[in-house]
């Protein structure tokens, strides 16, 4: 016969649990006032906890000690649970979350809990005008509560698979890094003035190397498009992901570049981003955003892809950053990007290099993908077994 029990019915063993409302089995009230004037004008040692995770800064008192648990009470991380050990500042949009009696309630085993039913406790939020949580709303929430022994055995658990897959995404994304800073040494050393120079090149910027393109004329146009915006490329992968289909008459104003297969967009909005991508025979004809320059490169005297790799450069990086102006959104002007000089080999040495960043881009790519979603499958698989701990019926 199958045994259906899960893995907490077998940890409950019988064992009763209750339900209450946290207003009864916790304190819950709301931090003092501090600003970001203030937090800079009394620098110091203790982390400031508000509206967010993360510390808002660090400050020279405290006003908390040994009550880790927080719950934001407005803005956009409205609901979300803070924990925060030791001695900080807790600000007036956190609220404190303090356990009546240690003999009824384990601290970490609440935190957990309420990690689990952040669904509900966002489903409590306001969000007519600055979104709030009402205190006497979060008071009747009712939560599970079983034996203290089981609360502990389950904090280990859980405790211990958060220590694991904290490690495992820790290692992961210091792979990750790796590979990165890896790639961008190998690139920028290929295409380097030291290394060219042994194979000799003469300087082109971007402006001579590449042909005038076209806007789209929408008077009378009945064509539909797909349209690249400023998201519609991933930097991870340099991929077109999401477009939109427009028309003359959806089209937003930004909707003017047309692109053709090989052309290299790089977007001139936050430009240090490096969001680039090449077009492929799929969005040939498509219409881009104003916020992207299109270079089509004159291929009598260069490779597209040369254009490409140059856009990744640790040189045109810090090319845009010297000159892009604006300071919420920084941006270059096409002109500016196409002011930018690179070293131009014969095509044949262009076609050889290019063989070699292929490869090496191929296969950084799939591993910087790849990591990711490894890194994301180790999450998915902490949430789960968190569900089946703390997955009591009522």
């Amino acid at each position: 016969m199958k045994n259906n029990r899960t893995f907490l019915d077998k940890l409950l063993n019988g064992a009763e649990v209750e339900w209450k409302p946290l207003g009864k089995i916790t304190n819950i009230k709301t931090g003092q006032s501090v600003s970001k004037h203030t937090i800079s004008q009394n620098p110091g040692i203790y982390p400031v906890i508000n509206s967010g995770r993360e510390p808002l800064g660090f400050i020279n008192e405290w006003n908390t000690e040994n009550d880790p648990i927080g719950i934001t009470t407005r803005g956009a991380g409205v609901g979300s649970i803070t924990w925060q050990e030791g001695k900080y500042f807790r600000g007036n949009l956190n609220y404190s979350v303090t356990i009546k009696s240690e003999k009824e309630l384990n601290v970490r085993f609440l935190y957990h809990i309420l990690l689990h039913f952040q669904k509900e406790i966002h489903s409590l939020c306001s969000f007519t005008g600055i979104p709030a949580l009402n205190a006497s709303e979060l008071k009747k929430l009712e939560l599970p509560i079983p034996p203290l022994s089981i609360q502990t055995e389950i904090v280990r658990i859980l405790d211990a698979l958060t220590e694991l897959t904290s490690k495992l995404t820790s290692k992961l994304t210091s792979e990750l890094n790796l590979r990165q800073k890896q790639y961008q040494y190998y690139l920028d050393r290929l295409l380097s003035e030291k290394e060219l120079k042994k194979v000799g090149f003469e300087w082109k910027t971007l402006e001579e190397l590449t042909e005038k393109t076209q806007n789209v004329r929408w008077k009378n146009n009945t064509k539909k498009y797909r349209y690249i915006d400023l998201t519609s490329v991933n930097r991870e992968n340099n991929k077109i992901t999401e477009t939109l289909e427009i028309n003359a008459l959806t089209a937003p104003s930004r909707a003017q570049k047309i692109v053709e297969k090989n052309d290299v967009i790089f977007a001139t909005t936050r430009p240090t981003q490096q969001r680039v991508a090449f077009i492929d025979e799929n969005f040939a004809g498509e219409i881009a955003s104003t916020g992207y320059c299109v270079l089509r490169a004159n291929t009598t005297i260069t490779s597209p892809k040369w254009l490409f790799y140059f856009m990744f450069t640790s040189n045109f990086r810090n090319y845009t950053e010297e000159n892009q102006s604006g300071s919420a959104y920084p941006a270059i002007p096409d002109s500016k990007v196409k002011e930018f000089k690179i070293p131009l080999p014969e095509m044949e040495i262009q076609e050889d290099i290019i063989k070699k960043l292929d490869k090496f881009y191929t296969l950084t790519k799939s591993l910087t993908s790849g990591l990711p979603k490894e890194i994301d499958n180790r999450e998915k698989q902490y949430l789960h077994y968190r569900e089946e701990l703390l997955k009591f019926e009522k």
